[in-house]
């Protein structure tokens, strides 16, 4: 197996963990902005500021990986 075989089978791993990652994170964050909802609905708005501000965070951690293993990819 070549450098090049190598550095792709890397890329294609650091991509397919971190949005695996971010899934089960976007579940766990909305799932449970759900049932905070639920029991006190008079915090919708609040509840749902503070859930697009944490899925924006937990997004931001595959782009991060996109772009560092593209920029790895290139070196080779």
């Amino acid at each position: 197996m070549d450098l090049a075989a190598a550095a792709a089978i890397g890329t294609a791993l650091a991509v397919g963990l971190a949005s695996i990652g971010a899934g089960i994170g976007d579940g766990l964050v909305t799932g449970k902005t759900v049932e905070a909802t639920a029991r006190q609905p008079e915090l919708k708005g609040s509840l749902m500021t503070l859930m697009f501000i944490s899925v924006g965070l937990i997004e931001a951690l595959p782009i991060i990986a996109v772009v560092i293993a593209f920029i790895l990819m290139g070196k080779m």
